[in-house]
């Protein structure tokens, strides 16, 4: 084989390697996502990889390898990037490229060492582990959105988000509220204040009102809620006809969630009728204005105001009501961690779904977007 041939060779592998690891280790392959930046902490093996077996070439052939198995895999996952999804690879192709040469630098650095076999050995493993590291650091702080200020965001809500401890009340107060992650997640992105009551707590002025599954409310908060999105509010409603949010009492027990929204009569005063899931419907994936959204179970709106717009086959809704907006979501377990949580739990970048990201831009519509967001392979159509 010539030198070129040889070069062109190790180079792709390089490429190989580099978008395996993105694919399995990264995530991509259990997220459904096809984020090229998601290849970022993984850059630094395969750069390592290329380098070495290059030790023995000149300067310039060893960056001639490096420079070919990066535009091999820019190319590669940018064709991925826009056949599989429908957003934007640009800033994060160039993040990885900026990575891959700033790796690749660094491995060269250390096989041109030469300062024992042990020695490079260690410190290879200790650049491969500590680029892995702060590879996810940048990305957490790149797909974090700013917080968000202003006035809160009222919570109304019969889901457990607080008090999640367990039974015992003295164990509960001594341990905290133990928030749900849920609501850990809404106070990372703006001020949120928790009410039983619209009437005694109204939402403030110029702020928005999250509704989640309440229980049965009475005439006159209904009327709140009414009054405050037809007087130019915000509000986000979680509608459930049949939640499966996991229950922690007996069955019967009023500290369970609502089974089933009660919420009927705003619902008919606005002209929507929400309907049960079909028989078997589980878990599924829906896109809503570019966000990737989890949904379990979710009932549909059968009926809905000619001025609505319905998204996700009539699952999530926007009306307008008088001078507000409000959306509406036939699924409360929406909400549920395990739908939308990264994995592992503190790492937000490699989430499940952008269902708290989503809710945020629309509590909180002019707070600051984050740098970087999931590239989402593309769903087939309902």
């Amino acid at each position: 084989m010539t030198r070129g041939g040889s070069l062109a060779l190790r180079a792709a592998a390089a490429a190989l390697v580099a978008l395996s690891l993105g694919w399995i280790v990264g995530g991509q392959c259990a997220l459904g996502r096809v984020d090229p930046a998601l290849s970022l902490p993984l850059v630094a093996l395969p750069t390592l990889i290329l380098v070495w077996s290059r030790r023995s070439a000149t300067r310039g052939e060893r960056w001639r390898a490096i420079a070919l198995s990066l535009l091999i895999l820019l190319a590669v996952q940018t064709i991925v990037a826009l056949a599989m999804s429908d957003g934007s690879p640009w800033l994060q192709l160039a993040l990885v490229a900026v990575g891959w040469m700033v790796a690749a630098t660094v491995a060269d650095t250390l096989v041109q060492w030469r300062r024992g076999a042990a020695l490079t050995f260690f410190m290879a493993a200790l650049f491969v582990a500590g680029w892995f590291a702060a590879g996810h650091v940048l990305l957490a702080a790149l797909y974090r959105p700013a917080i968000a200020s202003g006035p809160p965001v009222t919570l109304l809500t019969g889901l457990p988000l607080r008090w999640s401890a367990g039974e015992d009340m003295a164990a509960m107060i001594a341990a905290g509220t133990n928030e749900d992650p849920v609501l850990a997640r809404l106070r990372a992105s703006g001020p949120v204040e928790i009410v039983d009551s619209l009437v005694d707590h109204p939402p403030a002025s110029g702020g928005a009102l999250l509704i989640a599954h309440p229980r049965a409310l009475a005439p006159q908060e209904l009327v709140a809620i009414d009054a405050f999105v037809r007087g130019g509010g915000r509000a986000v409603i979680l509608a459930d006809a049949l939640t499966g949010w996991p229950v922690r009492h007996p069955i019967g027990d009023p500290r369970n969630p609502p089974v089933t929204s009660l919420l009927t009569p705003l619902l008919d005063h606005w002209g929507v009728t929400l309907a049960a899931a079909p028989a078997g419907e589980k878990e599924r994936s829906v896109d809503v204005e570019g966000a990737r959204l989890r949904l379990f179970s979710a009932g549909r709106f059968e009926r809905l105001a000619p001025a609505c717009q319905a998204f996700a086959a009539s699952r999530i809704a926007r009306c307008p009501i008088g001078r507000g907006e409000v959306w509406l979501v036939g699924d409360a377990d929406l909400l549920f961690a395990p739908l939308w949580q990264g994995d592992p739990v503190w790492a937000n970048h490699l989430r499940r779904a952008d269902t708290m990201e989503w809710l945020a831009a629309r509590l909180w519509p002019d707070a600051p977007r984050a740098l970087l967001r999931p590239l989402w392979a593309r769903l087939p159509a309902e």
